[in-house]
């Protein structure tokens, strides 16, 4: 079975969530949202996947490779904006194996008997519209869509936590009901966590930390003694300063997100909040490309640089 998964484009609602990676690679408790997607469809039989991508596709085909750690056969196509599942079909009705209903039949009123002979029965024609899918949503969650506001973005990954484990994810384990843990954590004896709430993989939890009720901590974070974070997520390889409290908020690097009201700070002290990991801007050319600017910009100084060397050499 063939599935083609879209992926969304920039959503000026949530438009921080995709400063640094197009959406669908966006971390969700330490996987990212095509992640999910795959895992979902080759639990459910499908063997290839075209992931069609409008939004820095190149990020998108390293985040996800050739699809064998999913065991599945996967394809990255660039397009040139988001498509629409309908639009997909019909563009690649051949690679899904999907045979197109005549105009004609497309007229007739609607109804099981209106079926292009084509289409074959009912139920096979209900399969056709399963094999295409906009990923605004987390698998079998279609009504908690992740890039309306930040308020529906917190909602859909509060609800997501007890769905986290996937079968493909070692060493995640629930410490205390409610209460999940990643591998390599640290965790001193006096912090509290209060489900719900998840801690990603080498995540540093320091002495008298509160986490939770309904706090995410993402993969790589650091959290310094005595700080409170309270129904709000930690982004991933993001720095917490001693005693700070994160209330309702969404914390990405140095910016502060409030997501019940969309409000945005940006924290000038990275004692308080900062990223971990330098900001490294995503090149949409290759090396060569890259050469070729470069070289275009300077020829005239290589050329008199050239020049000099020659002359100095002959003197």
């Amino acid at each position: 079975m063939k599935v083609a998964l879209i992926c969304p484009s920039a959503r000026q609602e949530v438009a921080l969530l995709g400063e640094r990676m197009p959406l669908a690679g966006v971390a969700i408790l330490g996987e990212s949202l095509a992640a999910y997607w795959l895992t979902h469809l080759a639990a459910s039989g499908v063997k290839e996947v075209l992931l069609l991508a409008d939004d820095r596709p190149e990020q998108v085909g390293v985040l996800v490779g050739n699809g064998a750690r999913w065991g599945l056969s996967v394809k990255v196509i660039g397009e040139s904006r988001e498509l629409t599942p309908e639009e997909a079909r019909l563009n690649y009705a051949e690679e899904l194996g999907l045979d197109l209903v005549p105009a004609a039949e497309m007229n007739r009123p609607h109804g099981a008997a209106c079926l292009s002979p084509l289409l074959g029965t009912a139920s096979q024609a209900v399969a056709m519209t399963e094999n295409t899918f906009l990923m605004d949503h987390l698998p079998g969650a279609p009504d908690l869509p992740l890039f309306t506001s930040y308020a529906g973005w917190f909602a859909a990954l509060q609800a997501w936590i007890p769905r986290a484990k996937t079968p493909d994810r070692v060493g995640t384990r629930e410490l205390s009901p409610g209460v999940w843990i990643d591998c390599n954590v640290h965790l001193p004896s006096d912090a509290q966590l209060s489900g719900p709430c998840w801690v990603g993989r080498n995540v540093y939890i320091g002495a008298g930390a509160v986490i939770g009720p309904g706090s995410i901590i993402e993969d790589g974070a650091f959290i310094e003694g005595g700080v409170a974070v309270v129904r709000s997520v930690v982004g991933p390889d993001t720095f917490v300063g001693r005693f700070a409290e994160l209330v309702d908020s969404l914390a990405l690097g140095s910016t502060l997100i409030n997501w019940s009201t969309g409000s945005v700070i940006s924290v000038p002290d990275p004692f308080l909040l900062s990223s971990l990991r330098p900001r490294r801007m995503a090149q949409s050319t290759g090396w060569f490309s890259r050469l070729t600017e470069v070289y275009s910009r300077n020829k005239e100084e290589v050329h008199d640089l050239w020049k000099n060397l020659l002359l100095n050499r002959e003197s």
